[in-house]
């Protein structure tokens, strides 16, 4: 069997969203400091023994929250027609990393993206 090396990034964004249709304090605006970890899987490493840079990933991660960071969620085209809750912000991060950084050698294999230090949601595809 071969193996697969799994590197991850951790970064962070702050945003506002509701929740339409959600019976509870969740329905009102309010905010989070949302954690993200981008997960990248690949099967080879360069000579150098990396198989991808960290700041390629950062940098990634960078381009894409800063769509997000400091927004009103709810407003943002993403999820104009669902709510921004974490797996549906766990599956756009997954689709838009995905878009920059999968490259047949390398692929985001999961993202995680937690709303408080104890809760969150994952998002891959299989």
């Amino acid at each position: 069997m071969a193996g697969v090396y799994e590197i991850y990034v951790k970064n962070h964004f702050s945003a506002a969203h509701r929740l339409h249709g959600y019976d509870g304090d969740c329905a009102r605006i309010h905010g989070h400091n949302w954690i993200i970890e981008a997960y990248v899987q690949c099967a080879e490493l360069n000579p150098i023994g990396i198989g991808i840079d960290f700041r390629d990933i950062k940098s990634a991660i960078k381009e894409v929250l800063s769509i997000l960071d400091h927004s009103d969620l709810n407003e943002l085209e993403p999820f104009r027609n669902e709510n921004p809750t974490s797996e549906n912000i766990a599956r756009f991060l997954y689709g838009a990393l995905s878009a920059k950084l999968n490259d047949g050698k390398i692929r985001v294999s999961r993202i995680k993206v937690s709303e408080t230090p104890g809760a969150g949601a994952f998002y891959w595809e299989e």
